[in-house]
This record gives C-alpha cells, structure tokens and sequence, in this order.
C-alpha cells in the first residue's frame, strides 16, 4: 500500500512538474507579445512625433495613418482587383517559393556531395564561394537577359539567393555528426548511404532548417529585385509603379505587405522545424 502511494505521489510531482513548465512557458509567451506590441506602439508614436516636429513633408516620410490608409486602401478591395494587394504579391510568392524550392534542393544535394566526397568539396566549394561573393544586383540584369521578362528571371534568383545558405549550412551540419555514432554504423557495416540518412542527414536537420530559414526569406529578396528590373507584375513593380507618381504612402505599404510576409514565412519554417525535429532541444518554446 505504501508503494502504491508513493508512485502516486511521483505521478502528481511529475504531472505538477508539467504543468508548471507549460505555465512559465505560456507566461514567457505573453511576455514577448507584449513586449513586441510595446515596441511596435513606440515607434509608431517616434514616427509619429517625428513628422510633427520636424514638419517632414509627405512626399518623403508620410505619417503613419497616412501609410494605414494607402494599406487598408489595397487590402479591402477584392482579391481579384488590380487595385489591391493580393494579385501582386500572389505573383512574388509563387515565384519566390518556385525558387526557393530549386534553390534548396540543389543546395541540399550539393551540400550533401561536398560533405561526403573531398574531391567535389576541393572541385566546387572555390566556386560556390565566389558565386556568393558577386554582388546579386550586379548579376541580376543579367539573369534578366538570360532567362527575360516574365517569371523565369524572378524564379531563377530567388533560387540563386537560396541556394548558397541551403549549401553551407547542409555541409556543416553533416560534417558535424557525431563520431561515435559514425563508428557504430561503420561496426554494424552500414553501407555509405545508410549512413546519410540514418545518421548524418538527421544530424545535420537543425542546420538545414537553419539554411531554410535564411533561404526562403531571401529567395523572396530575390524575386523583388528580379522585379524591380524588369516584370509585368508583383510586388517590385507595385513599389516602382508608386514610386513614379511619388506615393511614398504606397511604397511604404507595399513594404510592411513584405515585411509581414516574411515574418510569416519565418514562423512557417519555425514551425515545420519544431515539429520535424522534435528530439532538439535548442532553447524553442
């Protein structure tokens, strides 16, 4: 009977234990959303107070209602109107997700020949490299020429920028496996490819959802500078079409459109990444 309550009792410990984790853990969420709303009130009122006091003309810092109407103005029409915002950034994101998942996947292949093969490391790695150290707005009407107008230029930066963080975080991570893991399926006589994918890609998960991280944001980069050189439509040439009739009330709009959608495809990868790799424990909650 005593052993009975014992295990009762460590039960309710445990079952408090839990409990009381779940508790500080939604207390520290609520803490940062204040925080972040607190933050976002008081730049709003800097701004704000800004404008007023240094009587900054419209045409180069609007106010912030001023940058709510041309907002509400493009999100409360009908999605299908040319008005809004929605036609626009639809184009931008399926042509900048297009390439991130081009650009991540050849990432991820090339990250993963590197790490395993030396001679594809030394042969590809100086390249890749020297690929990422080109200025991406000096190659990028070339990529127009290359690939015109239309939606292939803006898929192929968008894949060009997610490409390099998708191929050096895949190779650290899997060069950053675990030795004595790496023994044990040598012991077991693990075969080359068994090893990838029971050892190493697992291990390396935190470093390719970092590299996904990076790369989908700035695949969306990508795909406006891509735009801003030359498109029929999407959000780059929503900002350049309010920038020729000096709407800097619209550029701005246009910029918290894309701000608030990187967040969201942030929190998206964040999300996927939590539930993927779940044995982690990086400090997520």
């Amino acid at each position: 009977m005593a052993d009975v309550r014992t295990e009762t009792n460590a039960l309710d410990l445990i079952a408090m234990s839990a409990a009381a984790a779940q508790s500080r853990r939604r207390s520290v969420r609520i803490r940062s959303i204040g925080i972040g709303i607190a933050g976002f009130l008081t730049l709003l009122l800097v701004w704000k107070a800004g404008v007023i006091v240094l009587k900054v003309p419209p045409y180069i810092l609007p106010a912030p209602e001023q940058v709510f109407v041309a907002l509400w103005s493009g999100i409360a029409v009908s999605p299908a109107s040319p008005l809004g915002w929605y036609m626009p950034l639809w184009s931008t994101m399926s042509n900048a997700l297009l390439g991130f998942m081009i650009g991540a996947s050849l990432g991820l292949f090339f990250g993963s020949l590197m790490a395993e093969f030396r001679a594809v490391e030394t042969a590809l790695m100086p390249y890749a490299f020297a690929l990422q150290s080109l200025p991406k707005v000096a190659i990028a009407p070339l990529i127009v020429i290359w690939c015109g107008f239309g939606d292939g230029s803006k898929v192929a930066m968008a894949a060009l920028l997610a490409f390099f963080p998708m191929l050096v975080n895949c190779f650290a991570g899997i060069r950053a496996a675990e030795v004595e893991r790496l023994e044990l399926m040598k012991a077991l006589s693990a075969s080359r490819l068994e090893t990838y994918y029971i050892v190493k890609l697992p291990s390396a998960a935190p470093y390719i959802f970092a590299g996904l991280d990076m790369g989908i944001v700035y695949a969306l980069l990508g795909t406006i500078v891509a735009e801003f050189l030359g498109a029929q439509q999407g959000m780059g040439v929503a900002i350049t079409k309010a920038q020729a009739v000096t709407d800097v009330a619209g550029v701005f709009g246009a910029l918290v459109v894309l701000g608030v959608t990187g967040i969201l495809l942030h929190l998206v990868v964040r999300r996927i990444e939590r539930s993927v790799i779940h044995w982690a424990n990086r400090g997520k909650h």
